[in-house]
């Protein structure tokens, strides 16, 4: 790596053909009076080709979250890096001002988050993924021979009510069995559930034994389970163990499910990404009932863990 960041020819602005050389990892001072283009050589000069040279080597995808540049009027740069700015700006205690936001590198943070970050499970930790049909079969043709399963579709998880026309269309549409809170039910006949407690109702797709030459059945099999839902379940019946794969995110032990990620989720300024209690403040206003007199006080954000602005 070179030990100097070499300027060429610099004609941005008032900047006459200036060439320089800057040493790398210092500290480097720039003066001068008002009108001698010390910001057109550190801000747009400098810095605009370090920032261009970084957006340009990324993804189109990535590139619309970030600001572009023009390429600066300039022979040549050698030895620059990619490069932030902070800017001189009058400072105010507002919460949603840090230095990532000031820097910009918190625009960079997102992005990074976003397209190479492992998403987890807040619940149970577990990496979340989606499938294609083609992997889901590939899944379950790679068990051991001999296997049986249950493949299985569900329609309701977790929630209150009694069913009666998700039931009755189902049992229109051919299926006889169905796992309705963990048993196995005989769905052609009338079934009443407690509309005051929680069901899970999973209709039986097939049943297979795993060997050679059910790729056709299972693959007819895997895609109208996943005409209910993007969510199919493969019930290990000997082993009384379910594996979940879904074609969206999903978490495969809680079965919660995730929406498409991006940029947004990660702004505590969009409603997207701020927590619900503080609205990405990092702390909390609450106002004392003992006194008569309105005094409102701040609380750090139980939920988000937020820090409390500066006093």
């Amino acid at each position: 790596m070179l030990e100097h960041i070499i300027v060429k020819g610099a004609r941005v602005h008032n900047l006459k053909n200036i060439s320089l050389n800057i040493p790398r990892d210092k500290f480097i001072v720039i003066t001068g009076p008002s009108g001698s283009g010390k910001s057109s050589l550190a801000f747009d000069t400098i810095y605009a080709e370090g920032q261009r040279r970084y957006v340009e080597s990324l993804s189109a995808y990535a590139r619309q979250f970030l600001e572009q540049l023009q390429k600066p009027d300039v022979d040549s740069i050698e030895g620059l890096s990619p490069s932030i700015a902070i800017e001189q700006k009058t400072t105010t205690k507002n919460p949603r001002s840090t230095i990532g936001t000031i820097t910009e590198i918190y625009d960079y943070l997102r992005v990074v988050y976003t397209r190479i970050g492992d998403i987890t499970c807040y619940k149970c930790g577990s990496s979340i993924t989606s499938q294609d049909l083609q992997q889901i079969i590939e899944s379950v043709t790679a068990m051991p021979e001999g296997t049986r399963i249950q493949i299985l579709s569900p329609i309701v998880a977790g929630r209150k009510g009694e069913y009666k026309k998700e039931l009755h269309e189902i049992r229109q549409k051919g299926f006889i069995r169905a796992r309705i809170d963990g048993e196995m039910t005989d769905i052609t006949k009338e079934i009443k559930l407690n509309m005051h407690k929680r069901h899970n109702i999973d209709i039986v797709i097939d049943r297979l034994i795993i060997k050679t030459g059910i790729e056709r059945r299972l693959t007819e099999a895997l895609e109208l389970a996943l005409k209910f839902t993007a969510t199919v379940i493969i019930n290990l019946a000997e082993k009384k163990k379910d594996l979940l794969f879904s074609r969206k995110l999903a978490c495969p032990v809680c079965g919660i499910s995730y929406p498409e990620i991006s940029p947004r989720f990660f702004s505590f300024n969009s409603p997207y990404g701020a927590c619900p209690k503080c609205n990405g403040l990092g702390f909390e206003g609450l106002t004392d009932e003992e006194e008569s007199a309105f005094n409102s006080t701040m609380k750090q954000c139980a939920s988000c863990g937020g820090q409390l602005p500066d006093s």
